[in-house]
């Protein structure tokens, strides 16, 4: 009888083990890129917790009505709905991007068709026809842009940190150097929107992998090779039309991908008029804008890609009221060759390495200016290149992850003025001013960053020290008499050490402290009495600049429960020898009629303080708001008055609804921006006012490859201009914005 009972017993055990193992699933997360296990990633699912092996697999049994909650160090925190599972379950595989980014304080700019608002800033098919890629960036409240033109050229500023105190990139490494001393053709605008997938708002000198983000780090990413199982095709066309300034923009793509290949070819072209603004005034905004290029994506093994790009730029006639002369023409090249291997090591995952050069040739003058009397024709023809490498390794460690690289960046610029005199005593002579005297500058570091935990926190110590050597090929007299030792040779350290936990279930607060040194740029150190700065001065540059150091702290607090996203980030920087410009009335002006000359010099102290917040609630499937804020407060503490070109409060508030069957969607966004009414008496600032901006748009899916959109820029019809406006040159009236502009455009894929 006992044997029985245990027989019974065993029996039993064994069915119900059995039974157990047949609910039980199994799913494996692995490394989208790599195609590693995601080892030591914790989950939540309905009742059920746990951590995935050294497989990468995590086990769980089915249970009504749950979602499957994921999150680990390198690759964040995702969700995964009761429907999503399921179909992931099918495969077996769920695979996930490293987002290391997602570590600093960050704001993401997604730009992809056809997805709906999200919690950061979700942009659609439109972005990819813009034009300038510092457009797409203003979505985001924490950037601001210098116009000088009326649609052209716009140049960046994060947080009151502009120029080359703003480290701008694509794909983490590669950049172009204005070829213009006025910066018509900023960084940004080289970057073609049709060919990125997102860009990146690293903010404070934090993410050092990517180069010396003195202020933070904007790095436009683009988009991944797609490859099928089987030979397809794909494509898109994208096309629109604004009313004010008659602008009209187009954009493609067409590409052929199999299972070790992805090829693709885009292209773009914009042009347009000049625009009113909201009170009737004509601003000057023509230009002329295209953009071709195609990439290629190769499987070279299973553990190795290659991806090969090539784009080029051009742009004609384009306007700039605030400047003595408008572009001509400004012909661009950018080259890009990334291998990456994978390594199915203990440690050592992958290696990336990163070839890259840009070729800006670029002509602006003064024959498209209204002149009268025309004293003179001038025109500037002016080159820059810039190539450079970036290797790095990525080790992976059981409570780590480790980044250790080296990269090299060389920038090149020449260009000569010729000024023909018409009237006057010098009239029927022409001189010829050298204004970059043909200076490199040439970076080379070596830089680290290690991802860890203990317990509850999370660690992030970035580290990079660069080697900064710059020189003067072609050396203009007089620039001599200043400055007769033009070579310059700078280490600069760079250290940034961030901690963050999670509080709760819910909320996560983060603590960032960093240190980064910055040279001067080629226009600090080298242009030759070129008015290039905010007032009408000419400048002059300094090779015996000190480094700018920023020592910056930043605290950052994530919410996400339910229906709610907040964001919050806030800052502190101190920053010594700052690089700025002083008034040196011992130096004569080239053009009698400029008011004098500044020369580059350093300030010992300045202060600036700030932050953002941003703010997404879901009231329920048909309707979301999003509300951004920001602000900056920045002083100079050597002259006691406030930093110029520093954009004043603002906040965008947005409300999206979805109606007939998610197939209509509406929104309108309100943007108001308060008085900025602290200025730099010694550049000239004038107080800004205050105003506010409605837009409103409709989108509506013809079909799952088509949409189309409608709406209207500036519905009030308001009349204002930005505080990081340029005035019209010999007028004290800045640059005023567009007025009302009904737009519509279109969408096909294929």
């Amino acid at each position: 009888m006992k044997n029985i009972i245990k027989a019974m017993s065993l029996s039993m055990l064994l069915w119900t083990g059995n039974m157990a193992a047949q609910n039980q699933e199994v799913l494996l997360l692995k490394d989208q890129n790599t195609l590693s296990p995601i080892t030591e990633a914790n989950f939540t699912y309905g009742t059920q917790t746990g951590v995935s092996d050294n497989e990468g697999t995590i086990k769980f049994v089915l249970e009504e009505n749950a979602s499957l909650s994921i999150s680990h160090l390198n690759y964040g925190k995702w969700h995964i709905s009761e429907s999503q599972l399921n179909e992931t379950l099918t495969i077996g595989v769920l695979y996930r991007e490293s987002q290391g980014y997602t570590l600093y304080p960050v704001t993401v700019i997604a730009v992809r068709p056809n997805n709906k608002p999200n919690e950061k800033v979700q942009l659609e098919y439109q972005d990819r026809m813009a034009h300038d890629g510092a457009s797409i960036l203003e979505r985001s409240p924490s950037i601001n842009s210098i116009r000088k033109g009326g649609s052209y050229g716009f140049d960046p500023v994060l947080r009151g940190f502009k120029y080359d105190q703003v480290n701008i990139v694509l794909n983490g490494s590669q950049s172009c150097t204005a070829a213009c001393p006025n910066r018509m053709d900023p960084p940004s605008s080289q970057m073609a929107p049709n060919m990125i997938d997102r860009i990146e708002i690293l903010k404070g000198p934090h993410a050092l992998r990517y180069g010396t983000g003195f202020g933070g780090t904007i790095n436009f990413v683009p988009s991944k090779p797609r490859f099928s199982q089987m030979t397809s095709q794909y494509g898109r066309i994208s096309g629109s039309y604004d009313s004010n300034g008659n602008i009209i923009r187009s954009e493609g793509l067409i590409g052929l991908n199999g299972q070790k290949y992805d090829f693709g070819f885009f292209g773009s072209w914009s042009q347009g008029n000049d625009y009113e603004a909201g009170d009737n005034t004509v601003v000057g905004a023509d230009f002329l804008r295209g953009s071709f290029g195609s990439r290629l994506g190769v499987k070279i093994g299973q553990d190795q890609n290659l991806k090969i790009s090539a784009n080029y730029n051009m742009a004609r006639d384009a306007d700039f009221p605030a400047l003595p002369m408008d572009l001509r023409e400004d012909d661009t090249w950018m080259f890009n060759a990334q291998h990456k291997l994978a390594f199915k090591n203990e440690n050592l995952k992958t290696w990336n390495t990163t070839l890259y050069a840009s070729f800006v040739d670029h002509i602006m003058d003064n024959r498209l200016k209204p002149l009268d009397p025309r004293m003179l024709n001038a025109e500037t023809v002016a080159t820059t290149s810039n190539y450079g490498g970036r290797t790095e390794g990525n080790w992976k460690y059981k409570n780590g992850n480790l980044y250790l690289g080296a990269d090299l960046r060389s920038e090149n610029a020449e260009g000569i003025r010729t000024r023909e005199f018409l009237l006057g005593p010098n009239a029927g002579k022409t001189i010829n001013d050298n204004a970059w005297q043909n200076g490199r500058i040439t970076k080379t570091a070596l830089f680290g960053e290690y991802h860890f935990r203990t317990n509850n926190w999370q660690y992030v110590a970035s580290t990079r020290i660069e080697y900064n050597s710059s020189k003067i090929s072609d050396p203009d007299a007089g620039f001599l008499e200043l400055n007769p030792d033009p070579e310059t040779h700078q280490t600069n350290p760079n250290l940034s050490l961030g901690a963050f936990r999670q509080i709760g279930k819910y909320s996560k607060v983060g603590v960032w402290v960093g240190n980064a040194q910055r040279s001067g740029s080629l226009t600090e150190r080298y242009i030759n009495y070129f008015p290039v700065g905010l007032d009408p001065y000419e400048l002059v540059g300094n090779p015996d600049l000190d480094a700018e150091k920023n020592n910056q702290l930043d605290l950052t607090f994530n919410l996400t429960k339910d229906s709610n996203q907040l964001d919050i980030d806030v800052f502190t920087s101190y920053i010594r020898d700052y690089i700025s410009s002083r008034i040196d009335t011992t130096l004569s002006p080239r053009i009698p009629s400029s008011p004098g000359v500044r020369q580059f010099q350093n300030i010992e102290k300045v202060f600036k303080t700030g932050g953002e917040i941003n703010w997404n609630y879901k009231w329920n499937h048909y309707l979301q708001q999003n509300l951004g804020l920001a602000y900056t407060y920045a002083q100079d503490l050597e002259n006691d008055e406030p930093l110029p070109e520093i954009a004043p409060f603002e906040f965008i508030y947005s409300l999206y609804g979805l109606l007939l069957e998610d197939k209509l969607q509406t929104e309108i966004s309100i943007r108001h921006a308060f008085k900025q009414s602290r200025i730099s008496r010694e550049f000239g600032e004038t107080e800004t006012p205050s105003f506010s901006k409605v837009d409103i748009k409709l989108s509506y899916q013809l079909s799952d490859h088509a949409r189309f959109s409608a709406g209207i820029n500036n519905l009030l019809n308001e009349s204002y201009y930005e505080h990081l406006s340029r005035s019209v040159r010999g007028t004290q009236t800045p640059i005023l914005a567009p007025g009302r502009n009904i737009f519509t455009s279109f969408n096909v894929r294929f």
